[in-house]
């Protein structure tokens, strides 16, 4: 009898450990396509360029995605850069990159939408909302002075 109610426990026990590391592994699953679902492509349309870039998966970017879709007017600034300030301020964490690189999009402040086209040093903070996956063409398509520019989700 005492052998019975053992192996009865035993069984019971292994059971609920089955079910917890079964709980564990769905919320596991659930938590990376999360993950995933935020780190989205939106397209960069440029005349008649198109140009697709990744998210980051950070608050700032989640944010700037619901302003989505929107063109704009961005104005040239330095000869390696579009900006444009936005109506409402975003949620920022900005760090000092050193280094900006092509295809850059970031926010300067807590509304200042700027995509960079030249690579370059900065000692200016910037939140880093993502990067253009193909930098081919960019800097000729943006120009050397103000322009129209779509972003959307792809």
């Amino acid at each position: 009898m005492k052998h019975s109610f053992s192996l009865t426990l035993i069984f019971i026990l292994i059971i609920f450990s089955s079910a917890s590391t079964y709980k564990k592994e769905e919320s596991k699953t659930h938590a990376e396509s999360a993950n995933t679902m935020n780190n989205d492509k939106i397209k960069i349309k440029v005349n008649s360029h198109v140009f697709t870039a990744t998210l980051l998966d950070n608050n700032t970017a989640i944010a700037f995605k619901e302003l989505l879709p929107m063109t704009i007017n961005m104005i040239e600034l330095n000869g390696n850069e579009k900006y444009f300030d936005l109506t409402h301020s975003l949620i920022t964490n900005s760090s000092r990159p050193k280094t900006i690189k092509e295809g850059d999009l970031m926010l300067f402040g807590s509304k200042t939408l700027v995509l960079f086209y030249k690579a370059h040093s900065t000692t200016y903070s910037y939140t880093k909302l993502g990067t253009v996956d193909n930098i081919r063409d960019l800097s000729s398509a943006l120009g050397s002075g103000n322009v129209t520019v779509t972003f959307e989700l792809e």
